[in-house]
């Protein structure tokens, strides 16, 4: 009876950890959008919680797919738990270079894989809005940092890790999409 009880609990405790992850990550761009709206009244680095370290810098939309995401300064583990996340050392959002936003594959950025070459993709900041159209998919090593570099070119790199669908976290490849401005 107790080992029936405890298995269970242990079971319940699983399943609440398994969930835990996906809700927040949803939960949170609830309130990134608030955020997000503050920032476009012209209220600079609104956070969406006291405690964050991190504001909306971008809305990232794409449309064929219905997603809808908003976009936080610096891609670090913290601030990806919560969406995705732009790369500091490249362009900024809006910006004339390469702008590298970087997600966990297995919520914000899952999408990833089911863009194909043509897809629209939207970047609203502060500014205005600015399209992209996908012009490619590769997967790399990790150690290919090059791709966070200034390319001359008006585009929109989206990295994730990479195999899909894996159950342990990190690994060494990389998911890369490209998109060049329209």
């Amino acid at each position: 009876m107790i080992a029936g009880t405890l298995l269970g609990l242990l079971g319940l405790a699983l399943v609440a950890n398994g969930l835990w992850i996906p809700v927040k990550a949803e939960l949170a761009q609830l309130l990134i959008k608030a955020s997000w709206q503050r920032v476009q009244q012209g209220e600079d680095r609104s956070r969406p919680w006291p405690w964050a370290d991190t504001w909306p810098v971008a809305r990232l939309v794409a449309p064929r797919l219905d997603k809808d995401l908003y976009v936080l300064a610096g891609a670090t583990g913290q601030s990806m738990a919560f969406g995705p996340a732009h790369v500091s050392s490249s362009s900024p959002p809006g910006g004339p270079d390469n702008i590298v936003l970087a997600g966990h594959r297995d919520t914000h950025f899952a999408f990833l894989q089911d863009l194909v070459e043509g897809d629209e993709l939207v970047i609203e900041t502060e500014n205005g809005v600015d399209r992209y159209r996908v012009d490619g998919r590769q997967v790399v090593h990790e150690s290919r940092t090059e791709l966070l570099l200034p390319t001359g070119r008006a585009e929109l790199t989206l990295i994730t890790c990479f195999p899909f669908g894996r159950i342990l976290p990190g690994g060494p490849l990389r998911y890369v999409i490209s998109a060049g401005r329209t």
